[in-house]
């Protein structure tokens, strides 16, 4: 015995020697003192050292302190993959303020809530952009400063914003101290869910959640000084899965990539030594299937994680046959991205290479430092039995689960009611510990990584005066993972083809949102006057591609 509690709690205090506040900001500091001259960020013809990227770094926040952002102000970015999102990464923050990165892919409507629910003060606008963001500021109230990011990559646009990005940093000061915050629980980001009811809600993560989960990224993936990473998952998707903090963490290299299209992947990949790369399996699917005079097969193994909709077992085989390994996650924009993990084991060495791949498939078992995680009974989020049969609910317990729903109370309850994090996705454990997802609690449509509401969809086509009803499912598709399925009743005496009712929908919502398929018909219902979603799902696989 040491003594008693109370009088050792006394004795020992924090203090500057022994107690830090945690954040992914030291880790750019750290990178900078050592690898002053090594390649930080390459981007087309660019080349920015860590001295550089620091140095960047530090005049971005000066310079977004003269527009008097501090602790709790939001800024928003609309941009692709290019290097002044991947600073702001760390810029914003070191001000104590929030970083919200919006999704490309959102409609305006969309994106106007996002900058007016989260009080944007600036917003920083890519000019491939521009457009949408026109859209999305006629929409919403908010009224944030305006910063252009101009790039010689695009097409020339409507030029948005009082300074441009390179001008707006030439006035910061790079000698600006990047501060660490009083608090490892204050908030770093704000990251909107694709919103499966109503308007989207805004996940908030800490400084220490962030750090966390960067290190275990670095852990799971077999992360190094040596490390190339490709930037083909969005920065905007859950901080790139905290890989715009981790790759720094360990001295890495980011290869920033304004589109994904094969032949840039593999000539990457050739030119600049790639060794790690995230993607949804959509993308997974379009480097199998791309030309074969595009195709150039690795010097060396790449690490490639995939996550968002479960990868079939062919596509993990197609990658693996290809010279790159697949690391399989699990995960969702309140888990900081990855919170399980499905690694191989030493005792599927005599295995084939199909049965790995269908083993690979599953979910797996928890991310490093995550600290607990269980298929629950989703009402009592008791632990269920562990027979590979039995279905309940992911949930999970960890320092990288999110702090809360920004403005929403009433979700964040519902969220950790029980004391775990409720995923909403169904799944059973097996035996060996392993998570399998059998079913999506909330009707999720998960296309090439997005989420799709399908109450969105079935809105949409509703508010159509010749559709009396409709159900929308998730069908399954080789190249996107899952695409929206409508199933629909027309008002009696009514005339519509599928064409028109999926050009309805495209002008009413996002592109990527829009249903594939429209199949006519009576919908099949509960006695309670529910629609029987599992019936449709179930004809989806009668549906002609």
């Amino acid at each position: 015995m040491i003594g008693d509690e109370r009088a050792m709690q006394g004795e020992l205090q924090k203090t500057q020697a022994n107690y830090v506040p945690l954040s992914p900001i030291s880790f750019l500091t750290r990178a900078a003192k050592i690898y002053p001259a090594r390649l930080a960020i390459s981007y087309g013809t660019r080349h920015i050292t860590y001295d550089e990227f620091n140095d960047r770094v530090r005049r971005f926040a000066s310079a977004l302190k003269t527009f008097n952002i501090g602790v709790g102000d939001t800024v928003s970015i609309i941009a692709p993959n290019v290097p002044a999102l991947l600073e702001a990464h760390y810029a914003v923050p070191a001000l104590g303020a929030v970083l919200s990165a919006i999704n490309t892919r959102l409609d305006a409507p969309s994106v106007a809530f996002i900058l007016e629910h989260s009080e944007a003060k600036v917003l920083l606008v890519d000019d491939e952009f521009a457009d949408l963001a026109t859209k999305a500021l006629q929409l919403s109230k908010a009224k944030p400063q305006i910063i252009r990011i101009a790039d010689k990559a695009t097409a020339p646009a409507p030029q948005l914003g009082v300074v441009e990005y390179e001008d707006f940093l030439a006035k910061g000061d790079p000698h600006f101290d990047l501060c660490l915050p009083n608090d490892e629980w204050q908030p770093i980001t704000l990251n909107y869910t694709s919103g499966t009811t109503g308007n989207a809600k805004g996940a908030v993560y800490s400084h220490r959640g962030a750090y966390l989960n960067a290190v275990a990224n670095t852990i799971s993936f077999g992360m190094t000084a040596d490390t190339v990473y490709l930037w083909t998952l969005p920065m905007f998707h859950c901080n790139g899965w905290s890989h715009t903090w981790a790759v720094t963490l360990v001295g890495g290299t980011h290869v920033c990539l304004r589109k994904v299209e094969p032949k840039m992947v593999f000539d990457q990949i050739e030119n600049s030594g790639v060794t790690h790369i995230c993607a949804a399996p959509i993308v997974l699917n379009m480097l199998i299937h791309a030309p074969a005079a595009v195709k150039k097969r690795p010097a060396n193994i790449i690490k490639i994680a995939t996550g968002g909709a479960p990868p079939p077992s062919t596509v993990i085989v197609g990658m693996e046959d290809m010279g790159f390994e697949v690391v399989h996650l699990y995960g969702l924009t309140e888990t900081y991205g990855p919170a399980t993990i499905c690694e191989k084991q030493d005792d599927w060495v005599n295995s084939s290479k199909e049965q790995i791949a269908q083993r690979l498939a599953r979910q797996g078992q928890s991310h490093p430092l995550v600290e607990d995680y269980q298929v629950g009974n989703i009402d009592s989020s008791k632990s269920i039995v562990s027979d590979g049969k039995t279905v309940g609910e992911i949930q999970i317990q960890s320092n990288t689960v999110m702090m809360g729903y920004h403005k929403n109370p009433k979700a964040t309850k519902a969220a950790f009611e029980g004391g775990w994090f409720h995923t909403g996705d169904l799944a059973v454990m097996h035996p060996d510990a392993v998570l399998e997802i059998k079913d999506r609690a909330k009707d999720v449509i998960i296309s090439g990584g997005e989420n799709i509401s399908s109450i969105e969809i079935e809105e949409v086509l509703t508010r159509n005066p010749k559709i009396r009803e409709a159900a929308v499912v998730a069908k399954p598709d080789e190249k996107w993972g899952e695409t929206p399925c409508a199933f629909v009743e027309l008002v009696e005496g009514a005339v519509c083809e599928a064409q028109e009712a999926i050009e309805w929908c495209r002008q009413n919502m996002a592109g990527f949102k829009v249903p594939k398929h429209v199949v006519f018909g009576e919908l099949p219902k509960t006695s309670t006057g529910k629609i029987k979603k599992f019936v449709l799902r179930e004809r989806t696989h009668d549906i002609d591609l």
